[in-house]
């Protein structure tokens, strides 16, 4: 029996997994893939306090895993199949095996909303790409495109531009949601193209990308753009299928929490970019992490 189960081990879950184990609360992360989540497709991180050299997301990742250790962390790597969160033992099936906790965070995260363009889902890995860190290297001296226009967008075309002799970056409004910062360097960066008051409306070719179509979004002034690859960044879908119809959830999936991350259901928790909330950052997603896992401890000690 674990005093707490933390199932994600992004920035969210490995902070409330350190948080619990410094609270000297028994407790174990359970991770499908690797630690660090999202933040792993990351390529420099320069906005995490204690941080002032940049950081890739990978040695972050790294540090991430480093520190739980230090405080005997347990990380069980292995793929959550079934919850059953109701009543004082919650138990977490993962296949044939069941973990029991008297308490749950639910750290699952985000992963990259698609286009639903005609076209993405026939092309991708032939072109169509959702990371730019992960397959960028693919297109050097060749033209890319970015779809999106916040941090990430402007993240993906600045490190494409390292090696791609040409990136459109296309967003459907007349200017970018990005931070002034990552702006500044866009526009000073002569291999990007901005496309304006637009959006992809397909993405052609067969055995790779030939080009996208594009139009204004007032549906006029559709043409085709020559690209090798399209790099899509228009936000993120809560990984929270598993608890669906659970916990409460808006309707973009994410689950509502209140400040002590508290879910619908007494003893279960949420943090992260699982969690609806207005900033989804590695260090938003930490705060929430540490909050957890100590309204997890004070949950346990008054139940007990």
């Amino acid at each position: 029996m674990y005093d707490v189960l933390i199932i994600g081990g992004g920035p969210a879950g490995m902070t409330a997994g350190i948080y619990a184990c410094r609270g000297g609360l028994k407790a174990a992360v359970i991770e499908k893939m690797y630690v660090g989540g999202q933040v792993t497709n990351t390529y420099e991180l320069d906005n995490i306090p204690g941080f002032s050299e940049t950081i890739s997301g990978v040695d972050y990742a790294l540090k991430l895993q480093e520190h739980a250790a230090k405080f005997n962390v347990e990380t069980i790597y292995n793929d959550v199949t079934k919850m059953e969160l109701e009543g004082d033992v919650k138990k977490i099936y993962c296949g044939d095996t069941v973990y029991e906790a008297k308490t749950v965070v639910l750290a699952m995260g985000a992963v990259p909303s698609p286009l639903n363009a005609p076209g993405e889902k026939e092309l991708r890995g032939k072109g169509v790409s959702y990371c730019a860190t992960c397959d960028g290297a693919f297109f050097k001296d060749k033209v890319t495109a970015v779809v999106g226009g916040g941090d990430v967008a402007v993240e993906d075309a600045l490190y494409l531009a390292r090696f791609c002799k040409k990136v459109y970056i296309i967003h459907r409004r007349d200017e970018l949601r990005a931070n002034k910062t990552l702006q500044k360097k866009l526009f000073e960066e002569k291999k990007i193209e901005p496309i304006w008051n637009s959006r992809v409306i397909r993405i052609n070719g067969e055995d790779n990308i030939k080009s996208i179509t594009v139009e204004k979004v007032d549906g006029t002034n559709s043409h085709e753009v020559n690209v090798d690859g399209v790099f899509i960044a228009v936000g993120n879908i809560p990984q929270s299928q598993d608890v669906k119809g659970i916990v409460e959830m808006d309707e973009r999936g994410a689950i509502i929490t209140d400040q002590e991350m508290k879910t619908n259901i007494p003893g279960v928790f949420a943090a992260g970019d699982i969690r609806q909330k207005a900033l989804r950052q590695i260090i938003t997603a930490e705060a929430d992490g540490a909050v957890a896992a100590f309204c997890a401890e004070q949950y346990i000690l008054h139940k007990d």
